[in-house]
């Protein structure tokens, strides 16, 4: 027999996606994939804080966003702890809670195997793993105080396609990074759930991006004709899935990894 309480609950419909009024933090916010997110989130009402090395460009990117909505650049390097510890003490001297956190910020390296040299495997893994661990550490009081039974924290961890199914570019340390991240956001989840805190992974595919700029100009046409969906990802297909871990709609959500590709890694 079916609930009657569940059954009569409202689902609210209006506010089921809403993340008005909650502060994110985007690192790598200035651009590529971290800019669609921050952009969409500041379009649906958040206070959103954008990360970059460079603080020009965060501070441009951050005043062309604030036309919409709330931004504010926080410029920081994460390729090492004490960036991570920076950015940490940064948030936590303007903001008491943080509801969103979205780890965005990576770089690649690619190179055929016979020269790939360590620093392309130190540079990428430092980055695009590492802190992730640290700055999500770091950051835990203002998640908990953010932290509710029925809305926890937020964590979104963005990994890589390139992280499920072996890419047929020589990205090797990307390529293993991204399995990290997937990794570690499993882990995170389980540590991190009985605190109120859930965390996910998007895995995008490709969009437009100065990463993905090689790619698109000597593969798109390949991309997508390989896609079910017969094209590469807009803006709006990433904000969207990083809304909907955000919001009300992914409360239950926790430990996933979420492709948003297309269908591309099912034909890989």
């Amino acid at each position: 027999m079916a609930d009657s309480r569940t059954l009569s609950e409202p689902i609210g419909a209006d506010s089921l996606f809403s993340i008005r009024n909650k502060v994110a933090l985007v690192t790598g916010g200035s651009r590529g994939i971290g800019l669609m997110i921050a952009r969409g989130f500041v379009e649906a009402g958040a206070r959103v804080y954008i990360t970059s090395r460079s603080a020009d460009v965060c501070a441009e990117v951050a005043a062309e966003l604030s036309e919409i909505g709330s931004c504010t650049a926080l410029p920081m390097d994460l390729s090492g702890r004490a960036g991570c510890e920076a950015l940490t003490t940064d948030l936590s001297g303007i903001e008491e809670k943080l509801h969103i956190l979205v780890n965005n910020a990576g770089a690649t390296w690619g190179e055929p195997i016979e020269s790939f040299p360590e620093e392309g495997f130190d540079k990428v893994m430092d980055l695009n793993v590492k802190s992730v661990f640290f700055l999500t550490r770091g950051l835990l009081p203002l998640l908990e105080r953010a932290a509710e039974d029925a809305d926890p924290a937020r964590v979104i961890n963005v990994g890589s396609i390139h992280g499920i199914a072996p890419p047929f570019l020589p990205n090797f340390s990307y390529a293993a990074s991204k399995a990290a991240v997937h990794h570690l956001t499993r882990t995170l989840a389980v540590h991190l759930g009985p605190r109120r805190i859930t965390v996910n992974a998007i895995a995008p595919g490709p969009f437009e991006s100065k990463m993905t700029e090689w790619l698109l100009d000597n593969y798109q046409k390949d991309l997508e004709e390989a896609c079910p969906l017969g094209r590469i990802g807009s803006p709006s297909d990433v904000a969207g899935a990083a809304i909907y871990l955000a919001s009300r709609a992914g409360s239950y959500v926790n430990g996933a990894v979420i492709p948003v590709d297309g269908g591309l890694v099912l034909k890989s």
